[in-house]
């Protein structure tokens, strides 16, 4: 019969092992009732409709999806390529996919640990390969910002509201904030150092375990890893993430189109105008999943009238299975490919050529 103490591992384990499918099945529902509930403001959905636009969808229509897809996920590993040295965009777009993968199947830290692996296998310096990793998802958070700006020239071509005029500049102005800051920690250790030290105050004030010093030794060490390739990396990253959030919008603007939205109804400017203004939207949990889309729905019906409404969510629905369960499908792919030419260099450096013959 199990001790008490024994129960309460037991009961412990249980509990670390569902606790993290509990959180994002908590972020899913949340969303879509968030969505949902958004939605019906603009008007009653009818789901028949719906499934019938999205049967309208022909096998081919597939083809383009998913080329626009790898074009997304190539320029979207452009970043990492030119912030870790001797790292390939192969590689770059294998690492970050792979990650993506782990990260959506396995506990945290999961995703860090393929990525580590990974580049100890391309005989790479993971401390250096994970400072990479951070530039690039501070880069993000930065064109995720000057979206709004891109979309701004789109709706010149539709009507600007003043309001998304006051949303494009703030939002710029916090891109803006971001440059600044790395260009900053790029500049001296100890510019770094403080503001390593200041921010671990911050922190400290909700969170009495962080040592703000700790912060500040951290912060310097991490700039002198990023230093050099962030002054020569930064512009083509830059453009490669524009790119990549413009291929979203090209992967948006087909599945739209496919589900039989035509010119008349939704137009090009429209469409990538008023998906860029509402980008900032996918900081939110599984990239604005539910939020960004309400937000969406709810202008394009505006915009092309209610009997619409569920064609458009068809077409939200078609970019969404592309964009999230296509890299899914193409990290799986390279996860297992990465781990069986691993395999076999490991066992070729156990075993070389011709050693079963030396021992016979």
């Amino acid at each position: 019969m199990p001790t008490s103490s024994e129960s309460g591992a037991t009961d412990e384990g249980l509990w670390s092992r569902h606790r993290f499918w509990l959180r994002p099945l908590l972020i899913l529902v949340v969303s879509i009732t968030v969505g949902i509930f958004i939605i019906r403001f603009v008007g009653a959905i009818d789901w028949a409709q719906v499934g019938s636009a999205l049967g309208q969808l022909a096998w081919w229509q597939f083809v383009p999806l998913v080329a626009a897809l790898i074009l997304r996920q190539t320029l979207n590993a452009v970043p990492l390529a030119q912030f870790v040295k001797g790292l390939t965009l192969r590689r770059s777009m294998q690492n970050d996919l792979s990650a993506v993968v782990v990260g959506t199947l396995a506990p945290p830290p999961g995703d860090v640990v393929i990525r580590v692996a990974m580049f100890k296998s391309w005989a790479i310096d993971p401390v250096t390969g994970m400072a990479g990793v951070t530039l690039n998802m501070i880069t993000f958070y930065s064109v995720r910002f000057l979206a709004p700006s891109v979309g701004l020239v789109f709706l010149a071509f539709e009507g600007i509201e003043s309001g998304q005029v006051v949303q494009a500049l703030l939002s710029l102005l916090i891109a803006v904030a971001i440059l600044v800051v790395l260009m900053l920690l790029a500049r001296g250790d100890s510019l770094a150092e403080l503001l390593g030290r200041s921010a671990g105050r911050v922190v400290a004030r909700v969170k009495s375990s962080v040592d703000p010093q700790g912060w500040a030794d951290s912060v310097v060490s991490f700039r002198s890893k990023m230093v050099d390739t962030l002054r020569a990396g930064l512009p083509k990253s830059m453009a490669g993430l524009v790119g990549m959030v413009l291929a979203d919008g090209l992967v948006l603007f087909l599945a739209v189109r496919f589900v039989g939205l035509g010119t008349e109804t939704l137009s090009l400017t429209l469409i990538f105008g008023t998906f860029l203004i509402a980008y900032p939207l996918t900081i939110m949990p599984l990239a604005g999943f539910g939020v960004l889309d309400a937000a969406l729905v709810a202008t394009w019906t505006v915009a092309a009238g209610l009997e619409y409404e569920a064609t458009i969510i068809a077409g939200l629905a078609v970019w969404r299975a592309v964009t999230i369960l296509g890299p899914l499908v193409l990290g799986g792919g390279t996860l297992a490919l990465w781990r069986r030419r691993h395999s076999d260099e490991r066992s070729n450096r156990a075993n070389p050529p011709g050693i079963d013959d030396k021992i016979s």
